[in-house]
């Protein structure tokens, strides 16, 4: 399984995902899922990934490989002039691979089936986030859905419904994605660090602010401890419930 947000802020988008994939319960390895395209001045593509590995890869297989082709070769996610072209391209790609990975024709329920996040800003229109579906079509975020999630989404949501606010600095965004994470680890053995994170500025067209974080980052530890001692607390603070 894994786990993938992205979020929109006033400031501009945040994206993390887990890196890990499993094929049973003693066989766990780590996998990027999180990818970027960028020309600086000109466009940020954040595409992030889930469900079968072989069809998230070839999906992003195609899309790098028609971008970094002849000119002659499209479509190219560099090409396209708005970021609903680009999440219609990426739908189409992934219809395209489920589809041949398919002969009988590709269902939501197949074994193939994958979900896609993709978000980004090109030069003239807004920053925003799409959520693609494994049949291709896909829905944009809105002030009342200010995230989208794939993955193993349970675990993490609530707290991302509580305490999303547009006004989050990206510091904060990031501080709050991770508690939603760490909710998710212990919940699933099938979501695990590292996780890759990435912040996105509006108007900044560039790549330059992500990182890496390991199981060993101390900053991540002490959210995730500090956070389950103030659930300990808060839930001693709650009244008892008498019957």
């Amino acid at each position: 399984m894994t786990y993938c947000v992205g979020m929109r802020i006033k400031r501009g988008l945040v994206f993390i995902s887990d890196t890990r994939t499993s094929a049973g319960v003693d066989n766990f390895s780590v996998s990027r899922k999180m990818f970027t395209w960028t020309v600086p001045g000109e466009r940020k593509i954040t595409i992030m990934t889930a469900g079968n590995l072989a069809t998230t890869q070839s999906m992003i297989s195609l899309l790098e490989e028609r971008s970094k082709s002849a000119e002659e070769r499209d479509p190219s996610i560099l090409r396209q002039a708005t970021m609903f072209q680009i999440a219609r391209l990426v739908g189409t790609t992934l219809k395209e691979v489920i589809a041949a990975s398919s002969p009988a024709g590709q269902t939501s329920e197949d074994q193939f089936r994958a979900s896609v996040i993709v978000g980004g800003q090109i030069e003239g229109g807004q920053p925003t986030i799409f959520l693609i579906y494994p049949e291709g079509n896909f829905i944009e975020i809105t002030e009342d859905t200010p995230f989208f999630q794939i993955g193993e989404t349970k675990y993490g949501k609530p707290i991302l419904v509580r305490a999303y606010d547009p006004d989050l600095s990206f510091d904060a965004a990031v501080k709050l994605l991770l508690v939603s994470f760490d909710s998710t680890v212990k919940a699933n053995l099938g979501v695990g660090l590292p996780f890759d994170v990435e912040v996105y500025e509006t108007d900044s067209f560039s790549s330059d602010r992500k990182k890496r974080i390991e199981a060993t980052d101390e900053i991540f530890q002490s959210i995730s401890a500090n956070w389950g001692d103030a659930l300990r607390e808060a839930f001693r603070k709650l009244p008892s419930y008498s019957i």
